[in-house]
């Protein structure tokens, strides 16, 4: 019965189970060994426009949909726009058109679907409110070569 009510408990109090994991479990990440070239032409892409806190997430063990998120963010609208027509443009002439892109005109959050990975581009503001990070905290982050993830000196980004 004790069983029971421990689960019932999680259940109903989800943030508080969130809470109790320890950081090892929060900081489930995974090396960028065997990232696929596509991927990797897309992160190299946002990152050229200097898009702002470059995530990967790999959600091959938790998702059928797609096996990895690739979640960005810029300053503005205008930026916005800009890294999400850098990583179309450059996996276009790779050979590999999106198969879907949406939210390009308000630029508030820009999905650009390649089947296997999704591309968002978020406004920070948006980013913030979705927290796509959080709603997929059970991916595992893949962690990033140190170019990538660089953030310019007097970047606006602060840390959360």
């Amino acid at each position: 019965m004790k069983e029971n009510s421990t689960i019932k408990e999680k259940s109903l109090q989800p943030i508080e189970a969130a809470a109790r994991t320890t950081v090892k479990e929060r900081t489930n990440e995974v090396a960028a060994d065997n990232l696929e070239e596509r991927m990797l032409l897309a992160l190299h892409a946002a990152s050229d426009k200097k898009a702002l806190d470059i995530v990967l997430l790999d959600l091959r063990e938790i998702a059928t949909f797609t096996d990895h998120f690739l979640i960005t963010s810029g300053a503005n609208q205008r930026q916005v726009q800009a890294i999400a027509d850098e990583v179309i443009d450059k996996l276009k002439k790779a050979g590999s058109p999106a198969a879907r892109v949406e939210g390009y005109r308000t630029a508030e959050w820009i999905l650009v679907d390649y089947g296997d990975f999704v591309v968002h581009v978020f406004e920070d503001k948006a980013r913030k409110f979705y927290d796509l990070e959080r709603l997929w905290r059970e991916g595992k982050r893949v962690k990033l070569p140190a170019e990538l993830i660089e953030q310019p000196a007097g970047s606006l980004r602060s840390e959360s």
